[in-house]
């Protein structure tokens, strides 16, 4: 789409987002500022984090744990999300499999979304090679999607569980490269949205090196905005799961 400018997604058509990753702060490294500006539209956001971040931190295991939750609770409430479900897949070395799909797939027959957010599966991207985490969490979501909608894969779920199969519209990715949508996030979305990377104190603080969100989010949104004509933006690659297929 080079020399165009990318369209605003079609947000006054989305109900419920379900945002899929594998660690508490994943979220917050540019995405959460779209969020901010979804929830401030009404549009209810429940996020899944397929584990505790236990290994990202110097401190015992446990304690990681604890800290990195209680810290993304804290980022949750700066962008108005107040469904959070926290899994305890072990950190570092998720596996991609059936139970990454069964655990993804009852969350989003339970919050029944509109639109799912996943993490982007490439090995490369424009900033080196992906956390495999990253990985197994972002293809395990692509298939969950798939899976919620059928209601003889896990069955049961629906049987003995009492959830109903579900078929999202939208399916999400972040635009790191081939962006097809981008969302507006010029002023109170983008502060909240490095409020809510600022809330993870402790997390940050172990990370020597790391500079300050109010350093790099915006000089980001700044990038990305420039594709959409607007100052600041979070860009995604976008499919439309009901759209007729093309021929």
């Amino acid at each position: 789409m080079a020399g165009m400018t990318l369209p605003a997604l079609p947000e006054e058509s989305f109900r419920r987002v379900l945002c899929v990753v594998a660690h508490p702060d994943d979220m917050e490294y540019g995405t959460s500022a779209a969020v901010a500006r979804w929830t401030a539209r009404g549009i209810e956001v429940g996020y899944l984090l397929l584990t505790r971040g236990e290994a990202g931190m110097p401190n015992p295991p446990e304690e990681t744990a604890r800290l990195r939750v209680a810290e993304q609770r804290a980022a949750c409430a700066v962008v108005g999300v107040e469904h959070l479900t926290v899994l305890e897949h072990p950190d570092g070395v998720l596996v991609y499999g059936l139970d990454l799909r069964r655990d993804i797939c009852r969350e989003i027959r339970r919050f029944q979304p509109d639109v799912v957010f996943g993490s982007a599966f490439e090995v490369e991207t424009p900033y080196g090679f992906d956390q495999a985490d990253h990985r197994a969490a972002g293809l395990a979501t692509l298939d969950a999607i798939r899976d919620a909608g059928n209601r003889w894969v896990f069955p049961e779920q629906i049987d003995d569980e009492g959830l109903e199969p579900h078929s999202a519209r939208w399916y999400l990715t972040p635009g790191m490269t081939d962006a097809t949508h981008g969302v507006d996030v010029t002023g109170e979305p983008l502060r909240r949205g490095v409020a809510s990377l600022e809330a993870h104190t402790a997390y940050l603080a172990a990370l020597p090196d790391h500079p300050a969100p109010a350093d790099f989010i915006p000089q980001f949104a700044a990038m990305s905005g420039k594709a959409m004509g607007v100052e600041h933006a979070v860009l995604f690659r976008a499919h439309d799961l009901q759209a007729p297929p093309e021929f």
